[in-house]
């Protein structure tokens, strides 16, 4: 593994720092003072990383949206079998108040504001959303290969159907501050989705 310089160092420490601002702020919530003030870091310091504002949230939504895809991508990679690679994926999001990334889904999050206010944002948002769909497809087609679902299982609306589920479960919990109903969601999910194991 390659040795960060500590110019690099530097700029992973605040985009570290700066993701869970904006995820739980939101783009146009955070303001360049937040990022200095939870950094600790001068304003000099920070615009020898970053050009302005704009750069910096793209930046710290790449990273936050690149963080978020690569863990998932583990917990589901540690698993051998299509049904529980999904399970490992429904698991991820069953505390939907402690998240990986403080305050929510960044995935959800930045879509909702991006989707009127950011477009270059929204592109990258939208990206990221269609690869996961497409891998979650791709594990849900490999199980109905190897026999462990039906035929009778449309892969592309499951997939789309989980996810919406889930993001939306993930609001609605955290808005109630009660994750009790998400249980509930994914077990329900995980029934569906044994209903067509054959």
């Amino acid at each position: 593994m390659k040795m960060l310089s500590k110019a690099e160092r530097t700029k992973q420490f605040i985009l570290e720092t700066a993701a869970p601002l904006y995820n739980e702020k939101g783009i146009s919530g955070v303001s360049i003072d937040d990022v200095l003030a939870a950094t600790k870091l001068t304003k000099g310091c920070l615009y020898g990383h970053f050009e302005g504002k704009e750069d910096l949230s793209a930046q710290v939504v790449d990273y936050s949206l690149t963080k978020m895809a690569e863990k998932i991508s583990r917990v589901v990679l540690n698993e051998k079998t299509a049904k529980g690679k999904i399970f490992a994926f429904m698991d991820f999001y069953k505390n939907p108040i402690d998240t990986y990334i403080s305050g929510g889904c960044p995935f959800f999050n930045t879509a909702v504001e991006a989707d009127d206010n950011f477009p270059d944002i929204k592109k990258k948002v939208a990206a990221r959303l269609q690869f996961g769909q497409e891998s979650l497809i791709s594990i849900l087609e490999e199980g109905k290969q190897n026999g462990e679902f039906t035929r009778r299982l449309d892969s592309a609306i499951f997939a789309f159907k989980m996810f919406a589920a889930i993001e939306g479960g993930i609001v609605m919990s955290r808005t109630l501050n009660d994750a009790k109903m998400m249980h509930k969601l994914i077990k329900n999910l995980k029934e569906e989705l044994d209903s067509y194991t054959v």
